[in-house]
């Protein structure tokens, strides 16, 4: 078994997870005292018809969830109070936090917005106590007492993780390795990271339906049952193993929703898509990307779909190049779209890029700079690279080129037909690759990550 042979079982504690109650609800009962100890929910936009994306804690005792619409808890309580998210306002929230969190201990991993791992070293292993009261009273005089959080401790995250759901709102559990793994026999399979209900249809297909048959499967099982190494991973966290999951490569931006009754309209659409468009976006500047590809859909009642994309050149990351770039989009879609009524939006921003590396980076530096760039890469590279490029952008280029450069360049790019996107983003790569190692020589000066 490759976990048991070449993984570390570690027999202390050695993680720290945190996973704030309610989130966006508790920020907003902090900063809105009127809300305190009240049940109140907080809605994606303004519209009776949304469900709530977060509920208090006061709301859940009344068994209002997160997703039920604000129509229909007015049937049963007519004054609920709802508010419409403010996404600005919990990422500040956040921010403040991770720097609160910092006096006590370093933050090892940022999981969500809500969610902070942290790693214990030495005599703090023994002090979980202590810490966790270090941690409460630091958040509770900086950032306020309404917005609490549930600790867990355990020998890994995802121990951890499980820990700080076990006993909300504001708990503290310490899932200890000498108290493993009877300490989990009694949670619910569902409450386990990774295992939504298509797996846990499979796990009790397979006869696995509570924690202990769940444990004494092997990992090669839970291989077979998951169907990739993931299965095992699982297998490895809830033994007790130092397990890092592996960090993925981000890919995309996106968000989607289904339409409130008073939404299912142009207007409704572009509302909804605009606000979607801007959340993607903050996400997207937040994690330092740039994107060169921008999708819209809508879903009509008649279950026909409509798709519009266009690529973005440069990538973009401002809301401004991204709102006037969606408003063409949805005129393209409305010129073929059914008489059916609208029922969902979604938006993606894709082909994305790290911010540092934007091709239009290397145009902000010297003439004599480009050109050093240009000798060093193929010229027909340098033609998909622009394929995209503004008349602005061309003539940078061009006029960093002597006159025989230009006209094969000129040439090259003439002969291009469609190029797919993958070919420009490689070809764009092999410039910044050039650029980056003339750098290193010190054949650039200029740093490309200033701005």
């Amino acid at each position: 078994m490759f976990y048991c042979v070449f993984m570390r079982k570690p027999t202390n504690i050695q993680t720290l997870y945190i996973d704030f109650d309610s989130f966006f609800a508790s920020v907003e009962q902090q900063l809105r005292p009127h809300l305190r100890n009240k049940p109140m929910g907080v809605l994606p936009l303004e519209s009776q018809y949304s469900g709530f994306i977060a509920v208090s804690r006061e709301a859940k005792l009344l068994g209002i969830k997160r997703g039920v619409r604000l129509v229909d808890v007015h049937e049963t309580w007519p004054d609920f109070p709802a508010v419409v998210a403010r996404h600005d306002v919990y990422i500040q929230v956040h921010q403040k936090i991770l720097a609160t969190m910092e006096t006590v201990l370093p933050v090892h991993k940022v999981w969500s917005i809500d969610e902070v791992e942290c790693r214990l070293m030495g005599r703090e292993r023994d002090n979980w106590q202590d810490i966790a009261m270090q941690v409460r009273n630091a958040l509770a005089q900086t950032i306020g007492p309404y917005i609490t959080p549930s600790i867990g401790f355990a020998a890994n995250q995802l121990l951890a993780k499980i820990a700080a759901e076990m006993d909300k709102p504001n708990g503290l559990v310490c899932l200890h390795p000498r108290d493993m793994p009877k300490a989990i026999h009694n949670i619910e399979i569902s409450d386990i990271p990774g295992i939504g209900k298509r797996m846990g249809k499979r796990l009790e297909k397979a006869g696995v339906m509570t924690m202990p048959s769940l444990l004494r499967l092997s990992g090669k099982q839970m291989r077979g049952l998951w169907g990739s190494v993931e299965g095992e991973r699982l297998w490895a966290g809830l033994h007790g193993y130092a397990v890092e999951k592996p960090a993925t490569k981000r890919g995309m931006f996106g968000h989607g929703r289904i339409l409130s009754p008073d939404w299912r309209n142009r207007s409704g659409v572009r509302n909804c898509a605009r606000l979607l468009l801007v959340k993607a976006a903050r996400r997207l500047r937040r994690e330092n990307y740039a994107a060169m590809r921008l999708s819209v859909s809508v879903g009509f009642q008649d279950r026909d779909r409509l798709s519009r994309e266009c690529n973005l050149y440069p990538p973009a990351f401002d809301d401004q190049t991204l709102l006037c770039s969606l408003e063409r989009l949805l005129s393209a879609l409305w010129e073929t779209a059914p008489p059916a009524q609208p029922f969902k939006t979604s938006i993606c921003l894709s082909s994305i890029v790290p911010l540092q590396t934007r091709t239009e980076d290397l145009l902000e530096l010297e003439s004599e700079y480009i050109m050093k760039i240009l000798q060093n890469v193929d010229t027909g590279d340098v033609a998909v690279a622009m394929k995209n490029a503004t008349a602005e952008d061309m003539e940078k280029i061009t006029s960093s080129m002597s006159q025989r450069a230009s006209d094969r360049f000129n040439e090259e790019f003439e002969m291009l037909n469609k190029v797919k996107i993958k070919d420009i983003e490689a070809a764009q790569r092999k410039m910044l690759e050039v650029a980056q190692k003339l750098m290193e020589e010190g054949s650039i000066e200029r740093d490309m990550d200033e701005s």
